[in-house]
């Protein structure tokens, strides 16, 4: 389907009806195979480490022990396997399963998916300091603009906080996730050239929403806290 350009998309608009706080866990998918081989991630489908499945379980218990225990939770997760692997376990110890969104996959780096970090090294072209980043070519052949990446995951949230919820734990990547916060807090789609946001592998993001001023809060950005208890 052709883009338009046109047209800038507003920024995801949380309930106005909903409970009166709203929070939103971001989970970062914990260490996948690609990170251990130094291969590019994207769309790359990689799993989970033995490593990232601890770390995976320990973001569960983390959430289990700060998500109130009658909370109706929804949870929701990047289709990418890393992802869903992530999901279940803090389903697990949330005690619901996740569905799943395609919107909140990472971004896509074309044929460099799978292959060595030093090979789309040696060929990306990093974009320019100033000027069109958006739509940047990053000289990688179907490599996922900027733009389409950022619109997609608009999208995603989007529909995601149209449903009023008091606690969504949301299971995504490195780069999707700092778009997820930045959708969040309403940065618009033209300022995520920009925009980023630090969140390490199996991290936890806290995004809260007052009631009644409705104002946004980012309560903390890619903690790795809990990680700390990993034997």
């Amino acid at each position: 389907m052709p883009e338009h350009h046109d047209a800038e998309p507003a920024a995801p608009t949380p309930d106005r009806v909903g409970p009166r706080l709203r929070t939103l866990w971001l989970v970062t998918h914990a260490e996948a195979t690609h990170h251990a081989d130094g291969l590019v991630g994207g769309w790359f489908d990689s799993a989970l480490t033995p490593r990232g499945a601890q770390d995976a379980a320990l973001g569960g218990q983390e959430l289990r022990r700060r998500v109130p225990p009658d909370a109706d939770v929804e949870l929701v997760s990047s289709d990418l396997r890393r992802a869903q692997q992530t999901a279940a376990a803090v389903g697990a110890a949330l005690g619901t399963t996740s569905s799943l969104d395609a919107r909140l996959r990472e971004k896509s780096y074309g044929v460099a998916g799978g292959r060595p970090q030093a090979w789309l090294d040696a060929r990306f072209v990093a974009p320019p300091a100033s000027g069109d980043r958006l739509r940047h070519d990053e000289g990688i052949d179907g490599a996922e603009p900027w733009l389409t990446f950022a619109r997609r995951v608009y999208a995603g949230v989007s529909d995601l906080l149209s449903r009023p919820r008091d606690h969504q734990v949301v299971v995504a990547h490195g780069g999707s996730g700092q778009l997820v916060v930045a959708a969040w807090l309403g940065v618009p789609v033209s300022a995520t050239g920009y925009a980023r946001f630090r969140l390490p592998a199996g991290s936890l993001t806290v995004l809260r929403e007052d009631g009644r001023f409705h104002n946004r809060e980012v309560t903390e950005l890619g903690s790795t806290a809990h990680l700390g208890l990993r034997a």
